[in-house]
């Protein structure tokens, strides 16, 4: 938590300005810390993470299985801090602010407050003028029918940064700890802007080629 904490107290000089603004960024990210006998809530957007990448390059998925990473346990820390050790300390800041505007949702300050979070699943009961209340990549989301709360930008944030690493990891990789190693040598050597840019088109690739739940 360290690592969501501290740009707050790094930015804000006052203190209780720091703390409310942690306390919100944790609200929002809370799913990814909530844990159970069998499971913990990061989980989920790692399964999100493993059908996205199924579905957009079967070959890396395949290889990825093979190396019994078909989990993607090793893309763990970057969903838990949201990238704040692979990119830059300004890069992570930039990323942070694109990911909450695009993910924006009128109700998201209701929901906060709901035990089990709150979804907009039902696009058919928003109509236009509501819908363009809605961050772009969360707009998207409820106008294909894929409104899941696991289908986060930063899943695709992390796809992206996976597909950057392609050929290498189809390449080099031949147990996990190789995959780990390759992934750990783009730390503060990645550009936030294109990895934004790359996410939505994958977005964009997987939303035309999966099945509507």
């Amino acid at each position: 938590m360290n690592d969501i904490c501290s740009p707050m107290v790094i930015l804000l000089e006052n203190e209780a300005d720091a703390f409310w603004c942690f306390e919100r960024a944790m609200r929002r990210l809370r799913e990814n810390f909530r844990c159970s006998t069998t499971s913990i809530g990061v989980q989920s957007q790692l399964g999100t993470l493993s059908q996205v990448i199924k579905t957009v390059d079967p070959q890396l998925h395949k290889h990825l299985e093979d190396l019994d990473g078909g989990e993607y346990l090793f893309a763990f820390r970057m969903l838990m801090v949201l990238f704040r050790r692979e990119f830059s300390f300004l890069d992570a800041l930039y990323l942070w602010e694109v990911m909450w505007a695009m993910e924006y949702n009128p109700n998201i300050f209701w929901s906060y407050e709901q035990p089990d979070g709150a979804s907009d699943s039902n696009y058919g009961q928003l109509n236009q003028k509501m819908l363009k209340q809605y961050g772009k990549f969360q707009r998207k989301n409820l106008e294909t029918g894929y409104a899941d709360k696991n289908n986060a930008l930063a899943v695709f944030l992390v796809a992206s940064v996976l597909e950057t690493k392609n050929k290498q990891i189809l390449k080099e990789a031949k147990g996990l700890d190789d995959v780990v190693s390759i992934l750990g040598d783009i730390t503060g050597n990645l550009d936030a802007k294109k990895a934004c840019q790359e996410a939505l088109k994958l977005q964009n690739k997987y939303l035309k080629k999966a099945k509507r739940p």
